[in-house]
């Protein structure tokens, strides 16, 4: 099987995230005799009105919040909320959406109960982990009882010849959750990790949404327990940070220390990342102005990560009236041949969109993500 997404960091000149694929991971069969149930939290962890806060019901409600209130909000609401208004989100209904992942959570709690008998039957093979197990069986029932998957047209190795940004982002379905919710299931590694810890959390796991370089995947983060997972094929894989930090890009320490790679999310940096996600559908669809407002508003929540503060910057530089004849003759900086491709994809979009898209200097209100003046320099 292939794999693709751009890279987090190193497709700069495009200023946003691109996420995919690689490789199958096993399918496990799933027992319906009973057994043993594993032992589960007894209650659903969701997140409910109170007195004090009320849970966004549109984006608006949810960029007015302050980084510190997300923690009352949950990473599905949030990613769901920053489909608004997207290609392939016209009929988004929120609430919907969430009384399935109720509704899912609770069927997957009681087969995952039931089925417990397949690790007391063959734990080495869980990894003498009950909770790598309650993982395991939930990835493979999303898969075979629920019809989640990655969406076959967007499978390719990194190896290969990259699809480009805009048809990646062209659906807001293919990269945040409301696309595995919906009647096709579909998904790729932007959404299916998101996916995976809004159920998890619904059934008391301690989960974490955690990036790699060019690859999101989920983490189970525990006193007492923490290991990596990727559940992007027909079960669940585990791994450790080692991994990651050779697949499926050499990540440096530096990238570690600016980018926050490897490191279980906050809400806040959910939230900035669901952001990037959106600014690069906006981005596909030609819709200059209200991507750079998600460049900035994801700026705000993760002030501190360097992707964020080289999207914003690109993303103005793009739009600021840099003209064609500008592009025409102008060469990548770098003699590296991946920079020289990256470059030339990013040309070749760019003198596209300078023909066909409306632009204009943005109107990004810059002081309120700490940034100085916007300065022209159009060539990355």
């Amino acid at each position: 099987m292939r794999v693709s997404f751009g890279k987090r960091l190193s497709i700069i000149a495009t200023g946003f995230l691109l996420f995919a694929l690689i490789g199958y991971v096993g399918i496990h069969y799933v027992s319906a005799s009973k057994s043993e149930p594993a032992k589960l939290p007894v209650k659903f962890v969701l997140t409910t009105e109170t007195e004090t806060f009320k849970q966004p019901k549109t984006l608006a409600e949810l960029l007015a919040l302050k980084p510190e209130d997300l923690g009352a909000v949950d990473i599905e609401r949030m990613n769901l909320l920053c489909a608004e208004g997207l290609p392939g989100a016209e009929n988004l209904n929120v609430d919907e959406c969430l009384d399935t992942l109720d509704q899912w959570a609770k069927i997957l709690r009681g087969r995952i109960d039931l089925n417990f008998h397949q690790y007391q039957k063959n734990p080495t093979y869980f990894y003498n982990s009950t909770n790598f197990f309650k993982m395991d069986m939930m990835a493979s029932l999303l898969y075979s009882q629920f019809n989640v998957h990655y969406n076959p047209k967007l499978i390719e190795p990194p190896t290969e010849t990259q699809l480009s940004n805009d048809e990646f982002f062209a659906d807001s379905r293919d990269v945040l959750i409301h696309g595995l919710l919906g009647p096709e299931r579909m998904g790729t590694c932007s959404s299916m990790p998101v996916l995976d810890v809004a159920l998890g959390r619904r059934m008391g796991y301690p989960l974490k949404l955690v990036s790699a370089k060019g690859h999101f995947f989920l983490r189970w983060d525990s006193p007492t327990e923490r290991f990596d997972m990727d559940a992007t094929g027909k079960g669940m894989n585990k791994y450790d940070d080692e991994r990651y930090k050779k697949w499926p890009f050499p990540i440096t320490d530096d990238d570690i220390k600016a980018d926050g790679l490897l490191q279980s999310m906050t809400p806040a940096q959910e939230l900035s990342t669901f952001l990037s996600a959106r600014s690069a559908c906006l981005h596909a669809a030609g819709r200059i102005r209200e991507a750079i407002a998600a460049h900035a508003a994801a700026l705000r929540f993760e002030p501190n990560w360097r992707f964020n503060q080289w999207a914003l910057q690109h993303a103005e530089r793009e739009y600021a009236g840099i003209s064609a004849a500008e592009l025409e003759d102008a060469q990548p900086r770098s003699q590296n041949s991946e920079e020289i491709s990256k470059f030339s994809m990013w040309k070749d979009e760019t003198l596209n969109r300078l023909k066909s898209a409306e632009l204009g200097t943005p109107e990004t209100p810059r002081h309120e993500v700490g940034l100085p003046p916007f300065s022209k320099n159009p060539i990355p």
